[in-house]
């Protein structure tokens, strides 16, 4: 640690410099990862919905809705189908207006229809759902939020694709900066390293404090935009609170494991941490290694 410090104290402006190219490029990164994780976590959430609605006509045979039912299923398509009956359709309308007894009064379990709650593998067959469900006799209206899961779908892929981009250009601009500022350093200490040369010493041996130092100040980086970005969102959760009410929660699947995004919970700031902290240490090592290779022509 003391030789971290010497080295930086020696050459101030060039690590002023690499600190600052890593800090943008990972308070970056940590925006765009945190919003996509957030965006997908919302398309989780609708997939838990019922995203297709379809309402029979009031006399339609049980077994006509079974058939449709069981097509859907062995399509591939579907995860789950819920059927409820005029009955259990009844009881949810006097659950929902059991504080208004004159809507009670005017309606019966004979008008109303009964019905399937499709939800979808994937988003992306909603529309082939529906468009089937629409070809099928006996059916009286079929629902489903197609504008809203279309947005969110374009929303995503667009942001992936920005993303994928803006990272890839960030990655190059900072090795770039980082190689060049180390290799100012490496020609300051031209004639230590000729020496250790001479005497015998190792590749590694001459990278190492220049690898050290540069992973120093990504941890530094990191921990800084982590820091910043963390109060950021604490400080306006109430906003988010509000803005996602009625949301219990946002989860995501990573390596088969179900993180909770939403509510905000230690777990998912712990793996944001570790996550861009490892970005973080592989720019700066790699920087470190290009620019030491460079020089020493191994």
């Amino acid at each position: 640690m003391k030789d971290i410090w010497t080295s930086i104290r020696r050459t101030p402006y060039q690590s002023l410099s690499a600190f600052l190219i890593l800090f943008f490029t990972l308070f970056l990164t940590l925006i765009l990862f945190v919003s996509l994780t957030f965006l997908y976590g919302s398309l989780n959430y609708l997939e838990t919905k019922p995203q297709v609605t379809v309402y029979f006509q009031n006399k339609t045979p049980e077994n006509n809705i079974f058939k449709v039912r069981e097509e859907l299923m062995n399509s591939g398509k579907v995860s789950n189908i819920k059927y409820t009956n005029k009955n259990e359709a009844f009881n949810i309308y006097k659950q929902d207006n059991k504080d208004n007894p004159l809507l009670l009064e005017m309606v019966s379990a004979d008008i109303l229809p009964p019905s399937l709650d499709i939800y979808a593998k994937k988003p992306i067959y909603l529309p082939e759902i529906a468009e089937y469900l629409k070809k099928q006799g006996d059916i009286d209206e079929v629902q489903y939020e197609k504008d809203t899961i279309d947005k969110l779908l374009v929303l995503t892929n667009t942001i992936r694709i920005s993303a994928l981009i803006f990272f890839s250009y960030l990655i190059l601009m900072s090795i770039v900066v980082l190689t060049t500022m180390i290799l100012f350093k490496i020609a300051l200490k031209e004639s230590e390293i000729t020496l250790l040369r001479l005497i015998g010493a190792t590749n590694f041996y001459i990278r190492k404090p220049y690898i050290l130092e540069s992973l120093f100040l990504g941890f530094t980086a990191s921990l800084l935009s982590f820091g910043i970005f963390s109060s950021i969102v604490l400080y306006f959760h109430s906003f988010l609170q509000s803005y996602l009410k009625g949301i219990t929660a946002l989860s995501i699947d990573v390596f088969n494991y179900s993180l909770v995004i939403w509510p905000l919970n230690y777990i998912f700031f712990a793996i944001v941490f570790i996550s861009i902290s490892l970005f973080g240490a592989i720019i700066s090592s790699v920087a470190s290694y290009i620019a030491t290779n460079k020089y020493l022509k191994v």
